[in-house]
């Protein structure tokens, strides 16, 4: 059976490499030709009718409020009838809802003034890749197991703490007791690890993976998101797979970056399918060396390190264009 455009066939969930499962919710791989067509068919549906309302300026921020499936469309890889790529005419971010871009607005001041409060003690960022990775199962009564190591995970975690000149939590250290202790008194949150859709809690579906320890299986899910103390980070960084993903609602998705806004975060950065590890790797270091080095906002920070990853994937999108930003752009 035919899937709705809506729903983006993008994934190509190879078996090596991909930063996540998520079997419940999955998405059948399809050929660059399929996709670059579907991307184009998307374009006229959704953009073209609205293209001269577009900024000419590509540093003029457009923000996206889909509806419903929509959310799970990667605007920036749509493509006009000319081969070029939404993201190389404008800078993109996303909004759950147009409530939501007061809500986000509220959430910076109120993180800027936790700041202050804060100024001197907290450090500018708690960046985790490659946990030691805990058991899992898809299937009810299958024997879990181990997640695969990302290696792609790791050196992109130390490559962003180094931007930052801070000690990236890798292997046995990164603990969900180890990371709620520093969630609190940093400026950004960097998760470099696998994203489950499968894992559920009382707040929805979604779990970061993180190192088991004596008293947790290693997950950090919606709840323990939602749970945790005023946090002081003004953005998010799910390095992960499917992390833009969960229950589809009017109200946006009920799942990993709904729980990081629920818990006071402004920005959040997430993933609309299962990614890769190398060419995530690299999105992330240009994205964070657009930011620190070249002193950008959020959302053109990511639209530089889109525009320079596709250079070097410039017909697979899955390659760079999965991860939008959620909330404030600055």
């Amino acid at each position: 059976m035919k899937k709705p455009l809506s729903q983006v066939l993008i994934d190509s969930r190879e078996s090596i490499g991909v930063r996540g499962r998520s079997s419940s919710i999955s998405i059948e791989p399809i050929d660059d030709t399929q996709e670059l067509t579907q991307l184009r068919q998307l374009y006229q549906l959704l953009i073209q009718p609205i293209a001269e309302l577009l900024p000419r300026d590509a540093n003029k921020k457009v923000i996206f409020i889909p509806h419903r499936s929509l959310t799970l469309v990667p605007f920036a890889a749509l493509q006009d009838e000319h081969g070029q790529y939404l993201i190389e005419r404008n800078t993109i971010s996303i909004a759950p809802s147009i409530r939501s871009l007061s809500l986000t607005h509220q959430l910076k001041q109120r993180v800027q003034k936790r700041q202050n409060e804060l100024d001197g003690f907290i450090k500018p960022a708690l960046v985790v890749g490659n946990p030691t990775m805990p058991e899992f199962s898809s299937v009810q009564g299958q024997k879990p197991e181990r997640l695969p190591s990302l290696l792609g995970a790791e050196q992109e975690a130390q490559a962003v703490a180094s931007f930052f000149e801070v000690q990236a939590l890798t292997g046995d250290k990164a603990t969900l007791a180890e990371v709620n202790h520093l969630f609190t008194g940093v400026r950004l949150i960097h998760l470099a690890t696998h994203g489950l859709l499968e894992v559920f809690s009382e707040d929805g579906p979604g779990a970061i993976a993180l190192a088991p320890s004596s008293n947790n299986s290693g997950f950090m899910t919606t709840s323990d998101i939602q749970n945790t103390p005023e946090m002081a980070a003004d953005l998010v960084v799910l390095s992960a797979c499917d992390t833009a993903r969960g229950q589809i609602t009017g109200e946006g998705i009920i799942g990993l970056s709904r729980a990081f806004l629920t818990a006071g975060i402004p920005s959040v950065l997430v993933s609309l399918w299962a990614v890769n590890d190398v060419s995530t790797a690299e999105l992330m270091i240009e994205f964070y060396r657009n930011m620190q080095e070249r002193h950008l906002n959020k959302v053109q920070a990511l639209r530089q390190a889109m525009l320079t990853t596709m250079q070097k994937y410039p017909k697979n999108p899955k390659k760079w264009a999965a991860f939008t930003l959620i909330g404030e752009s600055e």
